[in-house]
């Protein structure tokens, strides 16, 4: 089948026939369809196109009928159903339209390629295809028609360039008259009248010819002729033998610059959606005054910048290659992230003509076009000339720009969205060698956007040995040394430098900002200060806006964009550290989800791996708004009850198959579940506080958190003093417990590590806190009858829940062990391990593996106990248990020293003493420096062995039962070396 559009919608069958098709909603269905042959067209676009602004009700079931009418004339399987909309099933070069821009685009590329005669054979077969006007039977669908429209005016200069470059000079006349006389700004044609007068003697009508349209593209447009119609009157003035014979070739195939009416550039292969009421052919092709000198690219509105371009090599590629693919691209980001900067080098990368346009001085909508006008140098035109009425700036506009390659930048258009949405539409649709980039803090949201994210700079890590190696490092080197002259990053500075650049969150106008200070501040000082950011940071560029000037007035900007909602929004998400998923969001701030999207899209939340977040900057001045508000106390009680009930709903399933997954969803949390507890503190809410500890504890223990976990218990220890809540002894002696993992034991603690033994003592079943059942012989010490204790396990370790069956299967054979049981307790390990893998409880295992590893390096049967400690380790790393992990290095490590591998040996235990530093596991720690210090023994330095056991005592938790074993032979090796000297 083949399918007519250009003009009234007709199908035509194998045998040439028409098919016929019915009434008028069938046709307009049909006519859509075709216009996207092959692809998919969604349903509210055909509602769109068939019914315009105004659909019946039920418009989806009379969408359905029409299909099923068409279907009926067509054929079932031409006309295809998918989730996203309905496809015709049609090869696009069996539909007129589509066909007529391949043949056009061929023709184009033959004109170009210095092939005339073929050119013009090629243009007027696409051109021969139109039967009327297009897509007549499709009312609604005014863009399309004006874009094909469009694209048909330009084939015929098309083909009236090749018919010229063919020397056809008198045919052309009349034809090149009457469409001018059709599209009187229309640069082009005239170009081509005067060539085709000149060509047939007529030299003062074609001089004439330009006068008549110099002087009406000033009346109208307030512009003077572009470069081609100028050209073209020169080489009239010049009687230049090339304007009567055929077209010259520049070398290389193209069209010579200098000649007449040169090529028209290529246009894109379809046709590009125009605003409704568009005229087709209203562009003059004017360059505005801004052409730049003789074969130079104009640079409008730009202006030559005063500081280096740092570390956006790689976003400058990726704006470029989007450029290169799509007309429409847009840089969002917040405030102060260089999307100015961007656009402004992208321009100076530019082989043609660009325009600058800044809208942060234009305050409403209609001054968009306006702003563009006077960018382009485009004059103000004047009034009632010729009794025609006056243009509005947008047709003036596309009237300068229809037949102009040009880049026009949009800058900062973030409070004129909609307007700036609505003239790129236009422009783009009516201008086919437009390209247009936007810069603002959200998308246009218009078809055929490419959205590129302008991110902050890549920030160092907390520690880093390489810190200029980071774009936002090497941004406030170069800042600051503008400011202090000899200013350079080095070993003394770098730590404040890379604190500086990770509070600003990367942001390159805050860096600036805080580089700036160095003219009377020390690099100190201002990483001191931070903490007020908006007070340090507010000595900007004077010629800047003044929104660009201070940090604060960056933001407030942005804030000032929002609407009720997403203000509100916005500062009661400062309460979480960092971000939230959009369902907790939505319960904690009270809000729908929707208020979230919305903070995104407008770049005040960036959303990343399922969670929103706010820059800390943007969330330090939301957090201000709160404060101001008097919300602040309501919406962290409602965040930290969140994470109790979060914790209350984790806490159980950490010990289960599903640890992974808890443990990660955990992980993104962290920073909200320390916040939650240091607000429960602050407002001494006791009971909220301990629970969230309690319930927090396997978390920490697992991931190996013992500092800062610790720390929190310990305020709230503090903050409770002699208080004690009844019912919450289980949660009391957690806390108790978090504080006595960090290792630092004093009086106070040893007080309530008493406490706790009295509470619970070491046969107690937790009830809501099953962790603890783990942690209470740990630190309050051994049963007084091991006996008894081995009974105890026997009877009640059937009554018990899984995980603790396991548990207390792995602590009987702990105690078998002690007894001397060892085959016992090496049956009791077994049964342990298999109820771990039972539930799949990756931690339990690892518990279980290093309790068999240390039995067997006891029997002497080292390559087990290394085997052992290798599966454990594996597990470990699996769980990113930081503890597990070193305390399988270190039983490798014992392992290894007994196979006489010392270098392996040496390997672990310092991997071990690293891991355990960074943790705070003291007792691994003590356990990895005392294996060193046997290394060096065993090589035969005791000097340097007993640097390392004594470091390993100092550091070693003096009062947990489970170090007993470790002190021991810290002892026992130091003995060693006094026996050693003494005999020498």
């Amino acid at each position: 089948m083949r399918f007519q559009i250009l003009g009234p919608t007709n199908v035509l069958g194998e045998d040439g026939d028409p098919v016929t098709l019915g009434g008028p909603r069938v046709r307009a269905l049909l006519t859509l369809l075709a216009l996207h042959a092959g692809r998919i067209v969604g349903a509210e676009q055909l509602v769109d196109g068939m019914y315009g602004p105004r659909p019946p009700e039920g418009v989806a079931n009379a969408l359905q009928s029409q299909v099923s009418r068409l279907r009926r004339a067509l054929g079932r399987d031409r006309v295809e159903f998918h989730p996203a909309g309905y496809r015709l099933v049609a090869d696009p070069r069996d539909v007129d339209a589509r066909r007529f821009e391949l043949l056009t685009a061929e023709g184009r590329q033959a004109l170009a390629g210095g092939d005339p005669e073929r050119a013009a054979a090629l243009l007027r077969e696409a051109l021969e295809l139109w039967r009327g006007a297009p897509l007549v039977d499709a009312p609604h669908a005014e863009a399309a028609a004006a874009a094909l429209e469009e694209l048909r005016l330009a084939a015929t200069e098309d083909r009236a360039q090749a018919d010229l470059d063919l020397g056809r000079h008198r045919e052309l006349v009349a034809e090149l008259s009457q469409l001018t006389a059709a599209y009187p700004l229309r640069e082009r044609l005239r170009a081509q009248l005067m060539r085709a007068l000149y060509g047939s003697g007529r030299q003062a009508e074609a001089l004439t010819v330009y006068e008549e349209t110099r002087k009406l593209l000033d009346e109208e447009l307030g512009i003077e002729p572009g470069a081609e119609l100028a050209a073209a009157h020169l080489a009239v003035l010049r009687a230049d033998p090339a304007l009567g014979t055929a077209h010259p070739v520049a070398p290389g195939g193209g069209t010579h610059p200098a000649t007449l009416g040169g090529t028209h550039p290529a246009a894109p292969e379809s046709a590009h959606p125009a605003a409704p009421g568009t005229a087709p052919g209203a562009g003059a092709g004017a360059e505005a005054g801004a052409q730049g000198p003789a074969g130079q690219p104009a640079r409008r509105g730009l202006r030559a910048q005063l500081t280096s371009f740092v570390g956006r090599a790689e976003e400058l590629a990726q704006v470029g290659a989007r450029l290169r693919d799509s007309r429409l691209v847009t840089l969002i980001g917040p405030g102060g992230a260089g999307k100015t900067r961007l656009a402004i080098e992208t321009a100076a990368q530019e082989p043609g003509d660009v325009c600058f346009v800044p809208l942060a001085p234009v305050s409403d909508g209609d001054g968009v076009p306006q702003a563009v006008l006077a960018a382009l140098g485009v004059r103000d035109a004047l009034l009632n000339i010729h009794e025609r009425p006056t243009l509005d700036p947008e047709a003036r506009l596309v009237a300068a720009l229809a037949d102009r390659e040009l880049l026009l930048i949009l800058d900062n258009c973030e409070h004129l969205v909609t307007a700036t949405a609505e003239l790129a539409d236009h422009l783009l649709a009516a201008c086919p060698d437009l390209r247009v980039l936007v810069t603002g803090r959200e998308a246009l949201g218009i078809t055929g956007e490419s959205i590129l994210p302008v991110t902050p700079l890549r920030l160092p890590p907390a520690e880093t040995d390489e810190p200029l190696g980071y774009p936002s490092v090497r941004l406030f080197a170069d800042r600051a040394a503008a400011v202090r002259p000899g200013f350079a990053v080095d070993a003394g500075n770098a730590e404040h430098v890379v604190r500086i650049c990770r509070a600003l969150d990367g942001l390159p106008l805050a860096i600036e900002l805080a580089a700036a200070r160095l003219r009377t501040l020390s690099i100190a000082d201002v990483a001191a200060r931070l903490d007020d950011r908006f007070r340090l940071l507010t000595r900007g560029s004077r010629t800047a806006l003044p929104r660009h000037q201070t940090l604060h007035a960056v933001v407030a900007w942005s804030w000032d964009l929002l609407d009720e909602s997403e203000q509100v929004m916005a500062r009661r998400l400062s309460t979480f550290v960092a971000g939230a998923r959009p369902e907790v969001a939505e319960r904690v701030c009270g809000l729908p989800e929707e208020a979230l999207f919305s903070l995104a899209e407008k770049s005040l939340v960036e959303f990343a791996d399922g969670r929103f977040r706010m820059l800390e900057t943007i969330r330090a001045f939301c957090a201000e708004r709160l404060e101001e508000s008097g919300e602040g106390d309501s919406i962290r009680d409602a965040h930290a009850r969140y994470y109790l009930d979060l914790l209350l709903t984790a806490d159980p399933l950490l010990r289960t198959s599903a640890q992974m997954e808890w443990l990660a969803r955990l992980d993104e949390e962290s920073g909200d579940l320390d916040a939650a507890v240091r607000w429960a503190t602050e407002t001494r809410q006791f009971e909220l506080g301990m629970r969230l500890l309690a319930h927090s504890a396997c978390y920490w223990w697992m991931r190996g958190h013992r500092t800062a976990s610790a720390n929190l218990a310990a305020a709230l220890l503090a903050a409770l003093g002699e208080t004690r809540l009844p019912g919450l002894e289980e949660e009391y002696g957690m806390c108790v417990l978090i504080v006595a993992w960090a290792g630092g034991m004093d009086e106070s603690l040893r007080a309530q590590l008493d406490e706790v033994r009295r509470l619970l003592p070491i046969d107690y079943l937790p009830v809501r806190v099953e962790f603890m059942m783990m942690l209470l012989s740990m630190f309050t010490g051994p049963p007084e009858d091991f006996d008894a204790m081995q009974q105890f396990y026997v009877n009640q370790v059937s009554d018990l829940p899984p995980w603790k069956r396991a548990l207390a299967s792995c602590g009987h054979a702990f105690v078998l062990q002690i007894l001397g049981r060892a085959e016992e307790a090496l049956e009791y390990f077994e049964i342990s391990l298999t109820r771990f893998r039972a539930i799949g409880e990756r931690w339990g295992m690892v518990l279980v593996l290093s309790g068999l590893g240390t039995l067997r390096q006891r029997q002497g049967d080292y390559r087990s106990a290394h085997a052992l400690a290798d599966e454990a380790l594996a597990l470990a790393r699996e769980l990113g248990a930081a503890t597990e992990t070193a305390e399988g290095l270190c039983r490798r490590g014992d392992a290894r020293i007994a196979l006489n591998d010392l270098r392996g040996a040496r390997a672990d235990y310092a991997e071990a003493c690293e891991l355990s530093r960074r943790n705070g596991s003291m007792e691994i720690l003590a356990w990895a420096l005392l294996g060193l210090g046997l290394v060096e023994m065993e090589q035969g330095d005791p000097g340097a062995a007993r640097a390392l056991l004594v470091q390993a005592r100092e550091v070693c938790p003096g009062d947990w039962y489970s170090t007993e074993d470790t002190r021991c032979r810290i002892d026992t090796a130091l003995a060693q070396l006094s026996g050693s000297v003494s005999e020498r």
